[in-house]
């Protein structure tokens, strides 16, 4: 199997050595040879979907074992779960992310320091990014394939729960990529606990470290590398349903919202209501998600007003800050959008929010104030994804407020360099009592044709 065995043959130094000297050459090629390799390895996957989920079954059943032992989650069992529409969506994200616009070579300024003095910004790879995630094996190709778009070379380590997920997909991919001319060694997949530990001392190599799983996990990587880490280490999702809003129209979001993948960390955890509003949306919000077996976390409030017959019950003071990850909601009645806000920055994780109602000013002020990656109105918050915001997919999702933040797709992978062009000028020439005086003039379109 490509690239799971070198770690036999090679340090997990040597390997990131290996794979920033591929990072260089990878710089260099042409963004038409890199689309060919994205749709290369799009056909790669699609022509061994077959293969990919047997390898995913094995997966499976072993995670079965685990779970009745108590070891792993349901979660975690879930996001581990390969099927053909995960895998068709992952083909869709890698052939939008081809057609999209080359994010190098791009530049963002352009002035003239002085005559025939010009200085630019100009987008370029980050180098070697290295990718440590838990479970979900259909991310693989995805951040592979983000990380080659914008001429990135990868490090990748999966769970070791799915193993041969990950490898059968790997495969695709590095043959696919070399097949298409890229350097063989800016591909490389890790495998062991060991492999970990090593590579998060490889900062001579390595240039940013992306942790997707766990809690646990991220802090761990935060904690034990000096490389730069990216990353979220909770997805505690609110929605406030202000006093304006529509009772159907909030059932509806609130329900897509944590129903339709729960263990998504983009899936909301945790229901603000007006208190204005609260009689009449509660109610009709309990038996809705108690029909889709959703148990409620309530405070005194809500847990009255959900009625009889409710899978409800007394909220704890942790359940404010919980990622549940499975069918369980916290809910609470508020005063008004003040209270909301200030729980929302106290308690959330700084991922997505969303407020449900028709008043725009009071969203204004909720947008302006919750201090989160992604601020929505009226709009479920698992809307909060590199696929459905167009970026192609995502490695990620930032809650940092640093650049990049919110999901990561390719413009969260690229960097830039000083271009600076003169004809002999000299720093001499600008200092002392004769000194020469800078443009400084930000040149245009119709500037730089003239220039030419």
């Amino acid at each position: 199997m490509m690239g799971s065995t070198s770690c036999k043959q090679a340090s997990v130094l040597e390997l990131a050595q290996r794979a920033k000297t591929a990072a260089n050459t990878l710089a260099g090629i042409t963004a038409s040879q890199r689309n060919l390799a994205l749709n290369s390895i799009a056909e790669s996957i699609g022509a061994n979907v077959k293969d990919i989920l047997e390898a995913n079954k094995a997966d499976l059943k072993a995670a079965e074992i685990l779970l009745a032992e108590g070891k792993i989650s349901q979660t975690l069992v879930d996001r581990l779960k390969l099927d053909e529409n995960k895998l068709s969506s992952v083909l869709k994200g890698i052939q939008q992310l081809s057609k999209m616009a080359d994010p190098l070579g791009k530049i963002d300024l352009d002035r003239e320091l002085d005559t025939n003095l010009e200085l630019q910004r100009v987008t370029c790879p980050i180098g070697l990014i290295a990718v440590i995630f838990e479970a979900r094996p259909d991310a693989l190709p995805q951040i592979a394939s983000l990380c080659l778009k914008s001429g990135n070379a990868i490090i990748l380590k999966g769970g070791a729960e799915a193993e041969h997920s990950n490898r059968a997909l790997f495969a695709c991919l590095k043959k696919a990529a070399v097949t298409a001319g890229l350097p063989g060694d800016s591909l490389v997949l890790l495998e062991t606990r060991s492999d970990v530990n090593e590579l998060l001392k490889a900062d001579r190599f390595v240039d940013l470290v992306i942790p997707r799983g766990s809690n646990a996990l991220v802090r761990f990587i935060q904690d034990n590398t000096r490389i730069p880490v990216l990353g979220h280490a909770e997805g505690v999702c609110h929605i406030y349903v202000d006093d304006s809003a529509d009772t159907e129209k909030a059932v509806s979001i609130i329900r897509d919202a944590k129903v339709q993948y729960p263990s998504a960390c983009n899936a909301v955890e945790t229901i603000l209501i007006h208190q204005n509003i609260a009689p009449q949306v509660m109610p009709v919000l309990a038996r809705a998600l108690t029909e889709q077996k959703v148990s409620m976390r309530c405070d005194p409030l809500s847990l009255k007003l959900a009625g009889a017959e409710t899978l409800t019950s007394p909220a704890r003071k942790e359940d404010w800050g919980t990622e549940y990850g499975e069918l369980i909601l916290a809910v609470k009645v508020v005063k008004d959008i003040d209270e909301a806000i200030e729980h929302i920055n106290r308690y959330g994780s700084g991922h997505t929010e969303t407020m449900i109602g028709s008043d725009q000013k009071r969203f204004d002020k909720f947008f302006a104030q919750v201090n989160s990656a992604g601020v929505y109105y009226n709009a479920s918050t698992r809307f909060a994804d590199g696929y459905r915001y167009g970026f192609g997919a995502e490695v990620g999702i930032s809650t940092a407020k640093q650049h990049p933040r919110g999901p990561v797709g390719i413009e969260g992978l690229v960097t830039y360099k000083y271009k600076l062009v003169g004809d002999g000028h000299i720093v001499a020439d600008y200092v002392g009592s004769n000194a020469k005086q800078f443009t400084h003039t930000d040149l245009n379109e119709q500037q730089k044709q003239e220039k030419k």
